[in-house]
């Protein structure tokens, strides 16, 4: 595109060429991302999942339940 066409606004849109990369691929990319965030959201899953039993198998030994409630730290930082 020869640059003095930018200030001619008498020109097609097809004359003038994508306005942004990957044009005409919206909806694979909405595909994608609606995938990457169902998988983020199922590892998400899992991982906190993993944390509440872990805490619970921790909370059970040795009596931490009723440490715990008193105030003393049984659980690791988050």
């Amino acid at each position: 595109m020869p640059l003095e066409n930018v200030g001619n606004w008498q020109g097609t849109i097809a004359e003038i060429g994508p306005l942004y990369p990957w044009v005409g691929a919206e909806g694979i990319l909405v595909i994608i991302a609606v995938a990457l965030w169902i998988i983020w959201h199922f590892l998400q899953m899992r991982m906190e999942n993993r944390n509440y039993e872990d805490d619970l198998r921790t909370l059970k030994q040795n009596d931490n339940m009723t440490k715990a409630l008193k105030g003393e730290r049984i659980l690791r930082p988050m």
